[in-house]
């Protein structure tokens, strides 16, 4: 057994997997005391590495591309403190972290474990039901929909379509980008009639837009975790997509793929300005909201 113990977690490494645990200190982000313990198998491993630094070293994990559905739906732009495979590393136990870093590349070696990319998640990401509760609404998974409540300071014209529930078997992907501070962050479910939509986060009813607490809004890559890790693996996505030629040998004429996709992409449009047309009729929005969504919605469309 390997084991560091820092203030900012702990990883023990029994040969097989990398248990990594979130330190209790306060200095440890909101999001990985919640993520909690990470059982990483050694197959999911790609590389391990110790950086010494002047005050503070860090352990760092690379996962193999495809592994880790929390990756997949984050796209590397999680923090670099609420990263879980990254760990503080005193100065006075940089010996330490060596010599887990080893043992993990050690056994990497002996089972010869590849570096390629994975045709399947090999950690199970965060259990379900999910909640969490963001700037602009409360945002739930219970492992077959997702479910958006509306925040009193939504949008109105969010507001006015009620609870958003999404079925897995309709997303085509989840889009998530975090809060800085700085710039607002979204987390976006795309469907197969809204995958080419354009709404800016603020108006789109099948995204939270993320511009309030910046530890709060973090947790909502739970979420986006969670139905990742429920979705069909890059692997299999792109394997669908792979043009396949014929038994003769010839190519089968194809027409251009933006034609249909164009068209997809006007027809949720048209439908979105229906709905908005219906609201305004009704007298849920004011001539003011009306035209300035409206306005939105027609920058979206582009020539067939």
């Amino acid at each position: 057994m390997a084991e560091i113990i820092q203030r900012d977690g702990t990883w023990a490494f029994d040969g097989t997997t990398v248990r990594i645990t979130p330190g209790l200190h306060r200095s440890v982000p909101l999001f990985r005391q919640s993520y909690g313990e990470i059982a990483v198998p050694l197959e999911a491993v790609a590389g391990v590495v110790y950086e010494p630094e002047r005050r503070r070293g860090r352990l760092r994990m690379r996962l193999r591309e495809g592994a880790d559905p929390l990756l997949q739906a984050t796209g590397g732009r999680l923090p670099d403190a609420a990263d879980p495979y990254r760990l503080a590393v005193d100065v006075d136990r940089a010996g330490v972290a060596e010599y887990v870093a080893e043992e993990i590349r050690h056994a990497l070696l002996l089972d010869d474990v590849p570096k390629e990319p994975t045709g399947a998640y090999l950690l199970p990401g965060p259990p379900v039901p999910v909640s969490v509760r963001s700037s602009d609404g409360r945002v739930s998974f219970d492992g077959t929909q997702v479910r958006i409540d509306w925040a009193d300071t939504s949008d109105r014209v969010k507001r006015a379509t009620g609870p958003r529930i999404i079925a897995v078997a309709d997303l085509v992907h989840v889009e998530w980008l975090p809060n800085s501070g700085y710039e607002d962050g979204f987390l976006r479910f795309a469907t197969r009639e809204t995958v080419f939509s354009k709404l800016p986060p603020e108006k789109d009813p099948y995204a939270l837009d993320l511009w309030g607490n910046v530890r709060r809004d973090l947790l909502t890559a739970l979420v986006a975790t969670a139905v990742t890790a429920r979705l069909p693996h890059p692997s299999a996505r792109t394997e669908r997509t792979r043009p396949t030629d014929p038994p003769d040998g010839t190519r089968p004429r194809r027409r251009p793929a933006s034609v249909p996709a164009q068209a997809d992409h006007h027809d949720v449009l048209l439908r979105r300005l229906r709905e908005l047309g219906e609201l305004h009729r009704d007298g849920v929005l004011t001539d003011e909201e009306f035209t300035r969504t409206k306005s939105v919605i027609l920058r979206g469309f582009r020539p067939v």
